[in-house]
């Protein structure tokens, strides 16, 4: 059943609207528990609005499965989306900030005040990412410091490579995770692959996992695969790599790499002398669980970040 959650008059006679998708089962009696997947926060972030579809499509082929609630909602910055940007066009805002918003603020907020009005009483919410034109990650989770053990305990049902208690903006004040959080509705953020682009095995891996948590909060009673082993990080366990210099950033590695301390794992080149201005040298044993996409770098980019796992 899809419902319009907010509905906006924009100039020329256009019209801003946020839907979701609810799935509710055959038998509803109003007491499920309820999920929701969100998705579309950044408008170059493509791999959620097929983990959404498919979920949907799923779901519909074996509807006799579902046992509570789950609202889908796969496009909740849709100027973003259609313009491909990671803010709100016009307002040039970064809409992952700006929540929980206020029903008399303006389009951004009002939109964001809305979301969480809708949200609000879900037993569990996952916010869909999918990293961005620069960077490529592997599938993960990333919650917030205060992330509670029952929280944890669900994260390692949805078939992620790590859970990152991670300190970055995703998960603190102003984002949609955050501001769930903080009413009571345990939101973790999932993070795979690069913008732009729908990496196919990522975003299956992310689907597999939704039903596995949807069975294991006893939403879902279809078949499932055995959820991949999740480990616990913090940031402490990540190393972070940045160039010292200007130019391009060439690799062989790929994620998932294993890499040795004193390893070359790329080099930032000067196409113009054809010379090496940097070799990027891992710091640590590891596995690289983020690396740079787009090549074109400055002093200062991030180019990855090694994972020193201990079974690397």
């Amino acid at each position: 059943m899809i419902e319009t959650i907010v509905s906006v008059q924009l100039p020329i006679k256009e019209e801003l609207n946020i839907k979701k998708n609810r799935l509710l089962p055959n038998d509803y009696t109003g007491e499920e528990k309820r999920l929701c997947i969100v998705s579309g926060i950044y408008g170059d972030e493509l791999g959620g609005q097929y983990i959404c579809a498919e979920v949907i499509r799923r779901v519909k082929e074996n509807y006799s499965f579902l046992k509570g609630v789950v609202d889908v909602y796969p496009a909740i910055n849709p100027l973003g989306l259609d313009s491909r940007n990671r803010e709100i066009p016009v307002f040039d805002q970064d809409y992952n900030a700006v929540f929980p918003g206020s029903l008399e603020g303006d389009l951004p907020e009002y939109t964001a005040a809305k979301l969480i009005e809708d949200i609000k009483g879900a037993d569990f919410c996952i916010d869909v990412h999918s990293s961005n034109v620069f960077l490529k990650e592997l599938p993960q989770i990333r919650v917030g410091m205060d992330v509670t053990s029952e929280t944890i305990k669900l994260c390692k049902s949805l078939n992620m490579d790590f859970i990152w208690i991670h300190p970055c903006n995703l998960v603190d004040e102003g984002s949609l995770a955050y501001s769930l959080n903080e009413i009571g509705v345990p939101t973790v953020v999932t993070e795979s692959g690069t913008a732009f682009r729908i990496k196919y095995n990522y975003c299956e891996q992310v689907i597999e996992g939704i039903f596995c948590l949807m069975k294991e909060m006893g939403i879902w009673e279809g078949p499932t695969i055995t959820p991949r082993k999740s480990v616990v990080v913090t940031d402490d366990e990540i190393c972070y790599l940045n160039s010292e210099s200007s130019g391009l950033f060439v690799t062989h590695y790929h994620l998932y790499s294993e890499v040795k301390k004193g390893d070359v794992i790329g080099e930032v080149i000067r196409p113009i002398l054809g010379s090496v201005e940097e070799e990027i040298i891992a710091p640590v044993d590891g596995l690289i669980m983020t690396l740079r996409e787009h090549p074109s770098v400055i002093e200062g980019t991030q180019v990855a970040r090694i994972w020193t796992r201990e079974e690397a």
